[in-house]
């Protein structure tokens, strides 16, 4: 799992072993790949309406590209942090982007959106854990993964049937950047009832979201808390499998979690949404009493708490997009889809900042095992 720093040698006759660390917290990566995507949020709402879908989609899919690509030929820790901003802007980018264009369809597409977003998240990891277990390298393994943003291309260009509000839409920013000509009141009027909106309105339309972001960020502070702070604190030793692979295989556990909870709105809606954060909150403290006590005594116990953990983050975002979609006003439905995509960013930003000192505290404990 990298360089350990705090491995204490002990005669082998008491067989103590003490937790070993990583020099370097995943939480450090963390803030790599969520502070461009919090920048792009909470700036983008703002003035991307005023961008074409199809230049926003198309510089999503050349960052997504560049992400693999440089990771892939990196030579140092910088340039694959480089990597990670440029996955980060596509990202960041296009949440906001594929929020806003789900306005153009029916409620049901918010739904189809997070179950895709939740398979993205069980395809990546366990594509990466199986086939750098089957023996191919991390760089081969990247470099086949840059079929992602080709497929991103083909499905928004040529595959997805946009409606005949889209192309108007398209339309009408095309037309105000080419032309310098001035709106009457009765054209400002109209722009409204399209969606566009001045500052003013804006910021006004943020308070009523509060309600949905709060939620959802608390759950995202716990979740990544758990996932970037304590999952490479949690390996268990001397089983079947080793500390590099028991980590990834949380990460596809957790994320088989996600897909079921993102696909799940149809099924089960959660109309309390403080529940999820409150037992998201729970499996913080179980899975930190767990790094400390170690009194949880097999792998199959943690992932199916990790499983859970996966489960709440799922139904946090699908249902809080689902409510917003159902509950908002159709005019303002495109600006406060895509602005309430800051609350996970935040959240994930403030468990990066809070989990790598954590884990170094812990590292520097010398805890046994």
């Amino acid at each position: 799992m990298g360089e350990n720093v705090s491995t204490v040698s002990t005669p082998a006759t008491t067989n103590v072993t003490y937790l070993e660390c990583n020099e370097i917290s995943t939480g450090a990566i963390l803030l790599a790949d969520i502070i461009p995507t919090l920048l792009i949020k909470l700036t983008a709402p703002f003035f991307i309406l005023h961008i074409s879908y199809k230049i926003r989609v198309l510089v999503c899919v050349l960052f997504s590209l560049a992400s693999f690509l440089v990771v892939s030929f990196s030579t140092g820790i910088w340039m694959s942090i480089l990597g990670v901003v440029c996955a980060s802007i596509s990202g960041g980018l296009g949440e906001t982007t594929y929020f806003g264009f789900s306005s153009y369809f029916e409620k049901n597409v918010i739904s189809a959106y997070s179950s895709g977003t939740g398979g993205a998240g069980i395809f990546g990891a366990l594509s990466y854990a199986g086939l750098t277990s089957a023996g191919l390298t991390p760089r081969s393994t990247l470099l086949v993964m840059t079929v992602v943003p080709v497929i991103m291309f083909i499905s928004f260009f040529i595959v997805i049937k946009k409606p005949r509000q889209f192309y108007q839409k398209e339309y009408f920013i095309k037309y105000s950047e080419d032309t310098s000509t001035l709106l009457s009141e009765s054209e400002d009027a109209d722009d409204k009832r399209k969606g566009k909106l001045t500052m003013r309105d804006k910021l006004h339309l943020l308070k009523p979201l509060l309600k949905y972001m709060i939620p959802l960020c608390v759950v995202y502070i716990a979740e990544y808390f758990i996932n970037q702070g304590l999952y490479e604190l949690l390996y268990f030793n001397d089983i079947w499998l080793s500390e590099k692979e028991q980590y990834r295989w949380y990460q596809v556990d957790y994320q088989l979690g996600v897909f079921i909870s993102r696909s799940s709105v149809n099924m089960l809606k959660i109309n309390n949404l403080w529940m999820l954060p409150i037992l998201q909150c729970v499996n913080v403290a179980i899975l930190t009493a767990q790094v400390f006590l170690r009194f949880i005594p097999n792998i199959w116990i943690i992932f199916a708490i990790v499983l859970f953990e996966g489960l709440l983050g799922g139904a946090a975002f699908v249902n809080t997009f689902y409510k917003i979609s159902e509950d908002i006003e159709a005019e303002f439905k495109e600006f406060s889809l895509s602005a309430a995509t800051i609350a996970d960013s935040f959240g994930i930003t403030l468990a990066g900042a809070i989990s790598i000192p954590t884990h170094n505290h812990i590292c520097s404990l010398n805890l046994k095992m």
